[in-house]
């Protein structure tokens, strides 16, 4: 169960899918680079693992942002604290996101009729994805 004392506003639908789209470009590009350069196989290898390094390290810092975040003013934080997430968490969330993907994306499009606008992998790292304006950097 999710428990929490941060009840304030949370990012909508639309700034999320803004930002997912921002890093789904970041990541694309650096993926496609890899591909071209080492070929179909040890290239979508590579891929894989600058996306896993890339939502990882920039969501489990202490700003709790990817650069498409960043780009929208929204970022992550512990549903607990109210701080950002650890690596492992976001390590976490970013599976999860995989698997929020391949099921007809009903992962994230959960957080549509969800009362705290959670996708599976914000309920997987217990985290929320919350407007920067209501939740300052500390």
């Amino acid at each position: 169960m999710q428990t929490s004392t941060y009840g304030g506003p949370r990012a909508g639908f639309w700034r999320r899918f803004a930002a997912a789209f921002i890093d789904g470009l970041f990541v694309g590009i650096a993926s496609a680079i890899l591909r071209g350069v080492l070929g179909n196989g040890a290239g979508s290898g590579l891929g894989v693992l600058v996306s896993a390094v890339y939502f990882t390290a920039f969501i489990g810092s202490e700003r709790g942002q990817t650069l498409g975040q960043m780009t929208l003013g929204i970022r992550v934080i512990a549903a607990e604290t109210g701080r950002s997430i650890s690596y492992g968490r976001a390590f976490v969330r970013w599976l999860v996101s995989i698997v929020s993907a391949i099921v007809l994306l009903l992962g994230y499009l959960w957080m549509l009729w969800d009362s705290e606008k959670q996708c599976w992998h914000d309920k997987a790292a217990n985290d929320f994805v919350v407007p920067v304006r209501d939740y300052p950097l500390r």
